[in-house]
């Protein structure tokens, strides 16, 4: 018997009837040649989040972000205008790496006046124009106005930095991230700028960890020991029913219940959470800022009062977390081969008045640490054995509805991609 409603349909993922509901392969995720096409068809061609503006304080504040995925490196700074621009991290000179520090391939931040190349010291103001040529006389008939950095398209949504490689896009992010996008905007993601950071190489493509935080019916088998062992077993009697899935365009969300603050009864938790009143669901004390009691209309869309997060996956590698507890959290998956990716995984909240609070976000952080791990090396597990394809077609139940999206989608933009193509750009195989 289901515990929350579903539509009339009778599943959410008839409801969706463009999804199916037959097996699927993974042909997507253990496939070089797919890969290669993926990074041509959808990381060159999509808004792909890079950070935020509270990484930009300032004028003359920077960050790079390498997109192996896209064959490129980035940079982002603040400009004396305040504007927020992104480029694409080559010097116009002789193609060096622009900005970096002692090892060209790790990522950098900090705060300049201008940027200036290490090879042969030629300079570029913060708006990207070439302001200094070492030696200009020995070149021949140069203008220094056609050699500026070569822009990146970049806008700003909500205080998350987006970019887009591809030169002829012409959808704004706003339009991009669609009905799901606008339903959360004014939610206070600006008051929440106490930051924990997580970083890890995965052996796995980067579309099956998508899978693993897009449902969350593995929760209670493969996170069993988060809860106490009568908690956790009771959990596992229930199951897991999501209070509401949505899908528009590429782009998905899951609303679950869940994270009670504090939980109805402080025994089902460990005592360490009793004592700081927090845990893997966060400080169970909300914070006393605006933007909280009136939540916009695309947060906890049921409207149920025992919501406790939504999960919306921003195609391609972003996802946005809202606790109910008052706080969000982002998880980004960048490619850098068919079968590995680096995972991000960062908590956002309110900034600490004490030790006591401070102490309470250390313990969700640490929390959600392991709570990571254990689906880090379960994704390793799969891609070694999905790659045997001694088994090709896999069920999905109802609340795995948003992988079935993914990977429908990701093979959409595939496709659409090898449509318009020229045969050279298109590699051959299976």
């Amino acid at each position: 018997m289901a515990h929350f409603p579903k539509p009339a349909e009778g599943s959410w993922t008839e409801h969706y009837p463009e999804l199916g509901t037959s097996t699927v392969d993974y042909e997507d995720s253990i496939s070089p040649e797919f890969y290669e096409l993926e990074r041509k068809a959808i990381f060159n061609r999509t808004w792909l989040n890079v950070g935020r503006v509270e990484e930009l304080p300032r004028t003359g504040s920077y960050f790079t972000k390498e997109l192996h995925c896209a064959g490129t490196s980035v940079v982002i700074v603040r400009d004396k205008d305040g504007n927020v621009r992104g480029f694409h991290n080559i010097c116009r000179h002789r193609g060096n790496k622009l900005v970096w520090n002692d090892f060209p391939r790790e990522e950098t931040s900090g705060t300049c006046r201008q940027f200036t190349c290490k090879y042969h010291g030629w300079r570029y103001d913060l708006d990207g124009s070439l302001n200094f040529v070492q030696q200009e006389s020995e070149f021949f008939d140069l203008d220094k106005a056609d050699f500026g950095l070569a822009p990146v398209q970049t806008e700003v949504w909500q205080g998350f930095i987006f970019v887009n490689l591809d030169p002829d896009n012409t959808t704004s992010v706003q339009d991009y991230l669609g009905e799901l996008g606008a339903g959360i905007e004014g939610y206070p993601f600006g008051e929440m700028t106490q930051v924990y950071k997580y970083r890890a190489n995965v052996g796995s493509n980067w579309k099956l960890f998508i899978d693993a935080f897009a449902e969350f019916y593995h929760a209670p088998v493969l996170h069993a020991r988060q809860a106490t062992g009568e908690e956790s077993r009771k959990l596992q009697s229930y199951g897991y029913e999501a209070l509401h899935y949505g899908i528009d365009g590429p782009h998905g969300m899951v609303s679950s219940w869940g994270g009670m603050s504090p939980p109805k009864d402080p025994s089902i938790v460990k005592p360490i959470e009793r004592v700081l009143r927090s845990g893997l669901f966060g400080p169970w004390d909300r914070p006393d800022i605006e933007g909280l009691d009136k939540l916009p209309e695309g947060v906890n869309p049921a409207r149920s009062p025992t919501w406790g997060i939504d999960s919306f996956v921003l195609f391609p590698n972003f996802m946005l977390l809202i606790w109910a507890p008052g706080w969000y959290l982002t998880y980004h998956y960048w490619p850098t081969s068919y079968h590995t990716h680096i995972f991000e995984g960062t908590l956002y909240f309110v900034p600490p008045k004490n030790a006591t609070e401070r102490l309470r976000q250390e313990l969700a952080a640490v929390t959600f640490k392991e709570f990571a791990l254990q689906d880090g090396n379960t994704l390793e597990a799969t891609q070694s054995m999905i790659e045997s394809r001694v088994v090709t077609q896999f069920p999905l139940g109802d609340q795995e509805i948003l992988l079935r999206h993914l990977h429908k989608t990701a093979r959409r933009y595939v496709a659409d991609y090898k449509q318009t193509a020229t045969p050279v750009d298109v590699p051959t195989g299976r």
